[in-house]
């Protein structure tokens, strides 16, 4: 395989465009910058998720039994929603570090529209 198929592979693996997938779509000349409006809106969600996601994992795996005490997030309906229960219990019951990271959780769920 050659080096520029192989930097390509991992860029879509592991770089940017790590979980996207590329479209190709025939539109009126007058939509495409409609289109290219709506593929960041896509692509910046999905990158907002993503983060928040990763920010979730970290804090429970730091604070999960010290917060989460008769709290079952499985019953939950969507990430947004456990990452706010998760950032208001670090608030209400860890130390400043817990605090800390449960404001930036709160913010990332408030700029994903939550």
């Amino acid at each position: 395989m050659a080096a520029v198929q192989m930097r390509v592979r991992k860029y879509r693996s592991e770089g940017g465009a790590a979980g996207l997938a590329r479209v190709e779509v025939l539109v009126p000349p007058s939509a495409r910058d409609e289109i290219l409006a709506i593929a960041s809106r896509l692509r910046a969600e999905y990158r907002g998720h993503k983060e928040l996601g990763l920010l979730l994992d970290k804090a429970l795996q730091s604070y999960r039994t010290r917060i989460l005490d008769n709290v079952d997030l499985d019953r939950l309906p969507d990430l947004r929603s456990r990452a706010a229960v998760v950032a208001r219990a670090m608030i209400d019951r860890g130390d400043a570090r817990a605090f800390a990271m449960g404001r930036q959780l709160l913010d990332r769920v408030d700029a994903l529209g939550g």
